[in-house]
């Protein structure tokens, strides 16, 4: 059964002899078809392999880049007239949709220069004329083998690309839309380092005049930090829907934070965060700072910002923690301010200058400069960017709060 496996794969695997010398071709021909391979066919120079593979004369690719290659394999001649072997090979191999074609060189040459040089470009092995067969056909074998281990590899990471993206899908449907009516505005802008964040935010109304929100920072980026930050957001969805004092929520989110248990006890994940709530009735905002960047009260019509500053411990590091419930006056025409710290050491740009120093009062800055009008699209361009979601070192979010 095996051997019979064997010799299917054989008869599919599809070969380009590349000669210009005709009697050449003719030989290795008959020697894939004494070893079981079927599917071959030939070039006499690489100007026709170029046309056989769907590229133009000077080397560019003509096919779309998701197309497949007519060629699981590439026996090419290393002395050509026109373009040789070696200028093949490194163009070949140069283009996204045939790099993984393997490339065996046939060469009478014996200089290790030119054939370290044809390896170099790309050539994955090389046998010398005259041609041993058995030679060869373990050299076809080994590139073979190299292509389907290439191939397994490019499948599963089609698999996980296909996997991270639903994933992503998911993660994007927790997050609350934009809530607004006569009284009171929020909204978020995020953007994710990677295919997943680690960030998270969430509001809830509670009743007519009190709003809740929450901004949450989990330890790095990526598939294991969003994999937890999922599992906060399902905490923190039911934990807002029941208690509204902050100090209560940041103690219950704690406790259930370090129900989390590894193999690895040397990692621990944890979180920074904020839990806020509007009172509009009562012109307060309280909230819990959990070891989390400070967030901004910008006052309307004046000069004033009041941060909303630390003071407790972050979430998941330690049973028991004491947390300190903290108070600022809001008013109509306000607008409160939360990000992570993707953003704040991004608006700091790495500097040592003494503007710089401060990274939120360089977000203050840009943040009170807005117009009225069109503050939270300067926002969006002046902190976050043209740059597409992925180029940024750590996820990026900012929460906002405007007070009508």
């Amino acid at each position: 059964m095996r051997g019979q496996e064997r010799s299917n794969g054989r008869h599919n695997m599809r070969i380009i002899v590349v000669d210009d010398n005709a009697m050449n071709v003719t030989v290795v021909q008959e020697m894939l078809k004494r070893a079981g391979y079927h599917n071959i066919s030939s070039c006499s120079s690489a100007l026709e392999l170029y046309e056989r593979l769907g590229l133009a004369e000077d080397g560019t690719d003509q096919r779309p880049a998701s197309e497949e290659p007519v060629a699981d394999l590439i026996l090419l001649d290393m002395m050509m007239p026109r373009v040789d072997g070696i200028t093949a090979c490194r163009t070949i191999h140069g283009l996204e949709r045939l790099k993984d074609v393997p490339i065996i060189m046939v060469t009478a040459i014996g200089d290790s220069k030119k054939l370290a040089e044809a390896l170099d470009a790309g050539a994955a092995d090389y046998v010398t004329k005259p041609i041993n067969r058995v030679e060869l056909m373990a050299r076809i074998r080994s590139a073979l083998r190299l292509k389907q281990e290439k191939n397994w590899h490019k499948e599963r990471d089609r698999r996980l690309r296909d996997e991270l993206r639903l994933a992503r899908e998911v993660q994007y449907a927790v997050l609350p839309q934009r809530l607004e009516n006569e009284r009171i505005v929020i909204d978020a802008i995020y953007r994710p380092s990677e295919e997943l964040s680690g960030d998270l935010y969430a509001w809830h109304r509670i009743d007519d005049h009190r709003y809740a929100v929450a901004v949450i920072d989990a330890m790095g980026h990526g598939i294991s930090s969003s994999l937890v930050c999922m599992f906060i957001a399902s905490v923190l969805k039911e934990v807002m829907s029941k208690l509204t004092d902050p100090e209560d929520v940041i103690m219950e989110l704690n406790r259930r934070a370090m129900q989390l248990h590894f193999s690895d006890q040397l990692i621990q994940y944890y979180f920074t965060g904020i839990y806020m709530i509007i009172d509009l009735e009562q012109g307060t905002a309280e909230y819990v700072n959990a070891g989390h960047p400070p967030g901004l009260v910008i006052r309307c019509g004046k000069e004033e910002t009041v941060r909303i500053e630390g003071g407790s411990p972050a979430i998941g590091l330690f049973d028991g923690i004491t947390v300190r419930k903290q108070s600022v006056s809001i008013a109509s025409g306000d607008r409160i301010v939360i990000v992570t710290d993707g953003l704040l050491d991004w608006s700091s740009g790495g500097t040592e200058d003494e503007d710089d120093s401060d990274p939120v009062e360089r977000l203050r800055c840009t943040l009170s400069s807005g117009s009225e009008a069109s503050y939270l699209e300067q926002w969006t361009n002046e902190l976050f960017g043209s740059e597409e979601p992925g180029g940024n070192s750590d996820d990026q979010c900012l929460l906002w709060i405007e007070l009508k």
